[in-house]
């Protein structure tokens, strides 16, 4: 997994103090990994504590209660919570009404309304057999990677869905206007990439731009996006450079972010691929090009939806279109808000159409082994949800008061001031992330959770590190990585494993400021060490 580049305060960090393992003895095959020049020289600071997780006893301690900054470990919180909020056999139902009388000719006097659920995917990842779609390099993740593998699945499944629906219905045209309800829950921003939160999702409100060489030198690189709709389109030029050259390829939105776009509901908003140089110098990709780190031969990036209300309006209004139905409102225009009725005005005399999401189950998977921000923090509103809370603020409060409350966590080991997927301000003890583990593996939603974890050297974000762990197959782990100023500001693992000896373990191994970033392998090399760390955990207990 790729560090995310993020802004985040510098930790004030300790010389690396000795270990305290269970029974007083040290453990000197741990400290050799911590111990490395590396660390050494950046005075890292490391947290790891290694539990029974059936009974809670505590068999390693290493400065066990310093809170640290925890990357996308946090996460395991989040979900965890959710699961236990929601059930794992939640289903999101994302209705359609009617406001307004049909007549005999099909036609809607009033208008459609689209009642957002925060359903993460919907239907862009759900396969024929029920289970969701992902790939070790997400697309959310593509400027990270540098890249990224997509799943085949279409992200405008869900509105062509109803609008099938809706033309079943008896609904021919539309004369007012189409609608998008996102009250569920007050849209927020992220500290991590600056990402805006919304109950309604298209492609997890992300546009994936994808190019391609063309057939021969000389020639245009084949661009591509999705999903597409008449909200954008690209512009730029491409070419197809000699086998061998470097790729010159940069991806813009209508911002000063260049990943962002604002503009989609306005018409003619394009986003730009280009060079690096200038947005009109053209984009170059060689004959044979392969993706520096995700190893396929597809450039991907992608733009993020500023507007996520407007846009899957559009969406839906295109999706109307092709099955039908026509609009009398233009498709590219702000979303209406004020038009909407009252939220107890909907009924099930008034539903035209529904589509139903895959399990939470299904979804929590996806969010713990890709990592996925955007759902995390969708998940710290679903629990916010089933105790009335409709602010971020006020989810993380009863967010909070579950973890202490019934979860009977230590309220000092902890601190998640402003989002559900970790960076950069998120920070907890390796103490208390290790008993949320020990007490989520003696609940029925168990299996569940540590399902939805990556396995070490095996599939998710960490396929690629610990390949040669031994035991790698037994480790379920979720890692977390900030990345600031060109250091590393955290560097995490947590999770479970079924120890060599058949002990089921509940561990959390926390490094922060690991030092300096002057490439990929730096990071890789981190996860690495902590991937023989808890071989080492895996043989021993």
């Amino acid at each position: 997994m790729r560090a995310r580049k993020l802004a985040v305060p510098m930790l004030l960090v300790s010389s690396l103090l000795a270990a305290s393992c269970g029974g007083g003895s040290s453990d000197d095959s741990i400290q050799q990994v911590m111990n490395k020049p590396r660390y050494a020289s950046a005075k890292s600071q490391w947290s790891m504590v290694v539990m029974d997780a059936t009974t809670g006893e505590t068999l390693y301690a290493l400065q066990p209660d310093v809170l640290s900054f925890t990357g996308s470990v946090r996460k395991l919180y989040s979900v965890g919570t959710a699961l236990n909020a929601i059930g794992a056999d939640h289903r999101f139902e994302t209705p359609v009404y009617r406001n307004g009388a049909i007549d005999s000719s099909g036609k809607l006097t009033g208008d459609l309304i689209l009642k957002a659920s925060g359903d993460l995917t919907f239907g862009g990842r759900q396969k024929a057999d029920g289970t969701i779609d992902f790939t070790d390099f997400d697309h959310n993740e593509a400027r990270a990677f540098d890249g990224a593998i997509l799943t085949p699945e279409d992200p405008l499944t869900a509105v062509n869905q109803l609008a099938q629906q809706v033309k079943a219905a008896g609904i021919t045209s539309v004369s007012g206007d189409v609608i998008v309800d996102a009250r569920l829950f007050d849209a927020f921003r992220v500290p991590n990439g600056n990402v805006l939160i919304s109950p309604i999702l298209i492609n997890e409100n992300v546009i994936d731009v994808t190019l391609a060489p063309g057939g021969a030198a000389g020639q245009p690189g084949r661009l591509d996006w999705r999903p597409r709709t008449s909200a954008m389109t690209m512009q730029g030029v491409t070419l197809t450079s000699a086998a061998n050259a470097t790729a010159d390829i940069v991806t813009s939105g209508d911002t000063l972010d260049e990943g962002a776009l604002s503009c989609l509901a306005s018409p003619g908003c394009k986003g730009t691929i280009s060079g690096a140089a200038s947005l009109s110098t053209p984009a170059t990709i060689p004959l044979g090009y392969t993706s520096p780190l995700v190893g396929n031969d597809l450039y991907v990036s992608n733009l993020r939806v500023e507007d996520p209300p407007s846009f899957a309006r559009t969406a839906f209004i295109d999706a109307l279109t092709r099955a039908g139905v026509t609009v009398a409102a233009p498709a590219v225009q702000p979303n209406d808000a004020s038009r909407l009725p009252s939220t107890q005005s909907y009924s099930s005399a008034t539903q035209v159409a529904s589509f139903t999401s895959l399990p939470y189950s299904e979804i929590a998977k996806l969010i713990l082994k890709v990592s996925l921000n955007t759902g995390a923090n969708l998940s710290l509103m679903y629990q916010g949800l089933t105790k009335g809370a409709q602010t971020v603020d006020a989810a993380l409060g009863t967010e909070r008061q579950y973890l202490t409350g019934v979860l009977g966590l230590d309220a000092a080991g902890f601190d998640f001031p402003t989002n559900g997927s970790g960076s950069p301000d998120s920070r907890a003890t390796a103490r208390t992330t290790a008993t949320l583990l020990s007490v989520m593996s003696r609940m029925p939603i168990y299996p569940v959770y540590r399902n939805a974890l990556s396995i070490l050297g095996v599939d998710g974000s960490l396929a690629a590190i610990g390949k040669n762990v031994p035991g790698k197959e037994h480790i379920a782990v979720k890692s977390g990585a900030t990345v600031s100023g060109g250091q590393m500001i955290a560097m995490n693992m947590a999770g479970y494993m079924d120890a060599k000896s058949g002990r089921r373990l509940a561990y959390a191994l926390f490094v922060n400021h690991a030092g300096p970033v002057t490439a990929l392998t730096d990071t890789l090399e981190v996860f690495d060490d902590e991937a023989t760390i808890l071989g080492i955990v895996y043989a021993r207990y």
